[in-house]
């Protein structure tokens, strides 16, 4: 007789996702991850191949709640200002799918593509559909920087850096648009 399902698939990678922000990548284990849905980890198995898949699926669910969050905006400030506050509450999934390390597994290239459609939207409006793609590497790559930068305490000149995040977006937006 099979033994019953104890878990989903669902739970393993939301149990994987609070580890990561408890505990950062090197906490995401299969143990640590059984224990939070309440199986014997090889049980895990089942659902999931090996850890580098459950990184990967992390990666994925991660990348599915921003681009919702990002589908909403409707001007370049919304996005940055909504892709900010995500990497402030989320920041050890904003670092694991915008600034992976060397070897830890990504996200599909499918979804990676459709988190891009909301910058890519935001930057045509700005600088038209022949330089969108440009514009939104520029704006993607400033703010990732930035955030990067803030979550690591990185701005040690002093300072006030919502002032420099306004500056930022206020001078960038105007150079995408000339």
């Amino acid at each position: 007789m099979p033994t019953p399902d104890r878990t989903t698939l669902d739970a393993i990678v939301a149990a994987a996702r609070d580890l990561l922000e408890e505990d950062g990548l090197a906490g995401v284990t299969m143990q640590g991850v059984a224990v939070r849905v309440g199986v014997r980890a090889p049980s895990l198995y089942k659902r999931v191949e090996n850890r580098d898949r459950l990184i990967q699926l992390v990666a994925e669910e991660t990348l599915l709640e921003l681009t919702a969050r990002l589908d909403a905006a409707a001007d370049a400030r919304t996005l940055l200002d909504t892709y900010r506050a995500f990497g402030k509450e989320r920041p050890a999934a904003f670092r694991l799918v915008m600034t992976p390390g060397a070897g830890t597994p990504v996200a599909d290239t499918a979804v990676q593509a459709a988190a891009s459609t909301a910058i890519l939207r935001i930057s045509a409006g700005l600088a038209g559909e022949t330089d969108a793609l440009e514009a939104a590497r520029l704006l993607t790559a400033w703010a990732t920087g930035f955030i990067s930068m803030e979550l690591n305490g990185a701005f040690r000149l002093g300072g006030d850096i919502d002032r420099a995040w306004d500056y930022g977006i206020a001078h960038l937006v105007d150079a995408i648009t000339r």
